[in-house]
């Protein structure tokens, strides 16, 4: 089974930097496009940036020039480098992906499945 799990949330003063990541693990064939999310309290969840596999970049206007997505293919994982963070940052940053997932292998045939996958998400709070 395919999982994401992200790391680097916590609490920043605002102006402050974060780095969030987000590592695929499973029986991975490919991981296509990843995108992170986010949702403060009170609010839908809405997307901060989203990367394809080459390296295309989509970002919300709100974190534009602050915010910047950026992958590693050779490792399964994104990252999200915050900087001049501000109080309405704050939220539930979830990690998404787009994922060929292999279900059988054999030396003739290769199955697999293409499914969306979500992380269980990492808090950042502003501290002030």
């Amino acid at each position: 089974q395919v999982q994401l799990v992200e790391s680097g949330g916590g609490l920043v003063q605002p102006g402050g930097s974060l780095r969030l990541s987000c590592t695929a693990s499973g029986s991975i064939l490919n991981v296509h496009a990843m995108g992170w999310y986010r949702q403060a309290p009170g609010k839908q969840r809405e997307l901060v940036a989203r990367i394809t596999i080459s390296g295309t970049t989509d970002y919300a206007d709100s974190v534009k020039g602050r915010l910047t997505i950026s992958r590693d293919n050779a490792k399964n994982t994104a990252y999200l480098q915050m900087n001049s963070l501000k109080f309405e940052d704050t939220a539930v940053y979830y990690c998404d992906a787009d994922v060929s997932e292999i279900m059988a292998s054999d030396i003739d045939s290769l199955e697999y499945r293409d499914l969306e996958v979500w992380g269980q998400g990492t808090l950042v709070t502003d501290s002030s």
